[in-house]
C-alpha cells in the first residue's frame, strides 16, 4: 500500500510541475499571495532594485513592492534545447540569487525524453545566469553540474566562511532508496562544480519523518526535499529539509555541530513547521523582519494544491523559532 502511495505521490509531482509549464498567455497585477498557486515558493528582495522576486516550480517569476500584490507569472528561464534538457524540460524549485552582481537561477530540470535508467527520467540541478533580476536566465559555460546518470534536484547555494561555495542538493530516493542531501563544490565563477559530491545526511537519519515498511512496520521516511542554509545570529549554522510523516508534508530542520557543511549534523526531534507546509527558505524584508517562504500541500476534491505562505521568523539563538502567519 505504502509503495502505491508513494508512486501516486510521484505521480503527483510530475503532474504539478507538468502543469506549471503551460504557456502563459499574459501576465496580471495585484494579484494577493493566496491567490497564487505555486510549489517551493522563492522569494529575492533585491535591494537594488527595491522588489521582491518570487520563483519556484515551474520557472516563473512573480515581482511584488511590498510582498502584498503581485504581477505575473513572467517566463525568465531560457533553456537550450541542443543540452541535455532538451527542447521543453520540466523545472521545478528555481531559486534566484544576486552574487557580485550578476543573479544566478539555481534550478532543477526534467527531460521526460531521456531514460536514466528503467524508467527514471534524467533529472539534475543546474544553474542559469542573468545580469538583471527578472532574466532572461540562460545556462552558464558547463553543460553539466552533477553526474548525468545521477538523479538530482532542488539545489541551493551556500559559501563557507574560507570563501568556497558550494552546491547544496538532494540525490532522488527514487534511485538510490534513501535519499540524501549532498554538497560538490562550485568554481568561483559558478560556471561548474569541481571534485566529488560529498554525502551531509540521508533521509534515515531524521527521528521525525516516518512511513511504512512491506510489514507494515514504522521507519524513517526515505525522502530528502528543499534543502535551504541559513546562519542564527549567534553563528549557527542550519538547514531546513521537507519529508513526509505517512502522507502529511512535513518540515524539519538539522544543525552543524561543527558550524560547517562537513557538520556533523544533528536532527532536531520534531517538526518545525505546522502539519502540511514544507520546502521553506529564509528572506529578510526590505525593513529587516526575518521571513520565511514555504507552501502549504493539501488535496481539494482529489486535486493536490500548492499555496505560497509567510512566517515570522526569529533567528537570535541558537536555533531559529517560526512564529506567527506574516502579513505584509
Amino acid at each position: 500500500m505504502r509503495k502505491i502511495f508513494l508512486t501516486l505521490l510521484f505521480a503527483t509531482a510530475n503532474l504539478l510541475a507538468a502543469f506549471a509549464q503551460q504557456p502563459v498567455a499574459k501576465f496580471k497585477t495585484d494579484i494577493p499571495l493566496d491567490s497564487i498557486r505555486l510549489s517551493d515558493p522563492f522569494i529575492l528582495a533585491d535591494e537594488k532594485t527595491s522588489m521582491y522576486y518570487m520563483t519556484g516550480t515551474g520557472g516563473m517569476l512573480w515581482k511584488s513592492k511590498d510582498l502584498k500584490k503581485w504581477s505575473g507569472p513572467y517566463k525568465v528561464i531560457e533553456t537550450d534545447p541542443k543540452s541535455w534538457m532538451g527542447p521543453s524540460p520540466m523545472v521545478w524549485a528555481a531559486e534566484l540569487h544576486a552574487i557580485k552582481g550578476r543573479y544566478y537561477n539555481f534550478a532543477t530540470f526534467t527531460n521526460k525524453a531521456v531514460k536514466v535508467e528503467k524508467d527514471l527520467e534524467r533529472r539534475a540541478s543546474h544553474v542559469l545566469v542573468s545580469d538583471k533580476p527578472d532574466g532572461p536566465y540562460v545556462p552558464m559555460d558547463k553543460p553539466v553540474y552533477l553526474p548525468a546518470d545521477k538523479l538530482t534536484l532542488d539545489a541551493t547555494i551556500w559559501t563557507e566562511k574560507n570563501g568556497k561555495s558550494y552546491m547544496v542538493y538532494c540525490h532522488e530516493w527514487l534511485q538510490n532508496g534513501n535519499g540524501t542531501v549532498e554538497k560538490i563544490e562550485l568554481l568561483p565563477d559558478l560556471s561548474g562544480t569541481t571534485g566529488e559530491p560529498e554525502i551531509l545526511f540521508l533521509a534515515s537519519d531524521s527521528p521525525w519523518s516516518r512511513e511504512k515498511d512491506k510489514e507494515g512496520k514504522d521507519r524513517p521516511n526515505k525522502v530528502t526535499d528543499g534543502p535551504w542554509l541559513f546562519r542564527t545570529q549567534t553563528g549557527k549554522l542550519g538547514m531546513l529539509w521537507t519529508s513526509w510523516i505517512y502522507d502529511v508534508y512535513t518540515q524539519g530542520v538539522a544543525y552543524s555541530e561543527s558550524g560547517t557543511l562537513d557538520g556533523p549534523w544533528i536532527q532536531e526531534k520534531k517538526p518545525i513547521n505546522d502539519a502540511n507546509f514544507g520546502h521553506g527558505m529564509l528572506f529578510r524584508t526590505f525593513e529587516g523582519k526575518l521571513i520565511m517562504s514555504l507552501h502549504s500541500h493539501k488535496s481539494v476534491n482529489g486535486r493536490t494544491v500548492r499555496v505560497p505562505h509567510l512566517f515570522e521568523v526569529d533567528d537570535s539563538g541558537d536555533k531559529i523559532v517560526v512564529g506567527k502567519p506574516f502579513i505584509p
